[in-house]
């Protein structure tokens, strides 16, 4: 009785450990874009981005000069609202 009682304590504990470490891995993951930098290839792994707005994107900040704050990207005709939301933590301006 006390083996199992061991045994189910030691099964909890990594539970608990490896649902506490999920996370710190995920936030690791995120790959962030410079929209001042990246290139088209780049651009399209953002979500609701296609190779045509990542063109937008690269041809607004050759027009335009480097965007200043992230969501700036919303000036790209054709990327509103939903895109930014999808998108904020892993666009970056440098």
């Amino acid at each position: 009785m006390k083996t199992c009682r061991k045994v189910l304590l030691v099964t909890l504990a990594m539970i608990v450990v490896t649902a506490l470490l999920v996370p710190l891995v995920s936030a690791e993951e995120i790959q962030k874009i410079n929209i001042n930098t990246a290139c088209v290839e780049e651009l399209v792994q953002l979500k609701w981005i296609g190779p045509k707005y990542a063109q937008r994107i690269v041809e607004y900040r050759e027009k335009n000069g480097p965007f200043e704050k992230p969501e700036d990207i919303m000036l790209v005709s054709g990327i509103g609202p939903r895109a930014w939301e999808a998108n904020k933590d892993r666009i970056v301006v440098e």
